[in-house]
């Protein structure tokens, strides 16, 4: 079954509790973290201890998304906060695979995320040490973009590069998934699809997520 991992990054910031609430159950796999520094990003967010406090009230998988500098200093802290998944970007560390091996060391999923201009066959080295791959369809850094069309061409590209290593890796899709277009991502390859003001943008953010569901159900398991 195809993923839905909502982005809190465009919740109301003062609900989030009760929006986690809502997206949970209405069939949400994962919630969604954007950590900002801006420094890799013009934006700032939030630090491990909003996922630590967030932990208390959800059972769903926490996907923590390190949009930031040096990602190797903090990872620890966001797996010890509560994140199941800690994603960093391939352009933000020098040792790349390095990081996955430590996430891992540490009892979490370890993902990658590479922007619009980096290319998925910059992964193949790295393929057997990763958890996750995490495609950007938007330039990373704000909610409410248009989706990148050339994404879903990356997206195929990375899930034969998963398929032909053999080994067992997520492909999550990132930046202006929408119910239009969130069938013909899933159908290119994707396995979780991260959404944010499609979702929290709406009056019913649980109604929104069943919709998606409705959308995404009909995909043929991988």
């Amino acid at each position: 079954m195809i993923k839905l991992a909502p982005s809190i990054l465009s919740a109301d910031f003062a609900c989030i509790k009760d929006d986690i609430a809502s997206i949970e159950r209405a069939g949400a796999a994962y919630v969604h973290i954007d950590v900002m520094d801006g420094r890799f990003v013009p934006n700032i967010t939030w630090g491990p201890k909003v996922v630590r406090d967030l932990r208390k009230h959800s059972s769903l998988t926490f996907d923590c998304h390190l949009m930031i500098v040096e990602p190797e200093r903090y990872v620890e802290q966001f797996v010890k906060a509560g994140a199941d998944i800690v994603t960093f970007h391939l352009e933000a560390t020098s040792h790349a695979q390095r990081l996955l091996a430590h996430i891992r060391s540490l009892g979490a999923k370890a993902g990658i995320s590479i922007c619009p201009q980096t290319p998925v066959s910059m992964l193949e080295d790295l393929i057997e040490d990763i958890d996750l791959i995490l495609v950007m369809s938007v330039n990373p850094g704000f909610g409410g973009q248009r989706f990148i069309p050339r994404a879903l061409e990356k997206i195929r590209q990375a899930r034969a590069l998963v398929e032909s290593a053999g080994v067992t890796c997520e492909i999550e899709v990132d930046g202006g998934i929408t119910l239009q277009n969130a069938r013909s991502v899933a159908d290119a390859g994707a396995d979780v699809l991260v959404a944010g003001s499609a979702i929290f943008d709406t009056t019913d953010c649980g109604e929104t997520v069943r919709e998606f569901r409705r959308v995404l159900d009909g995909v043929a398991a991988r």
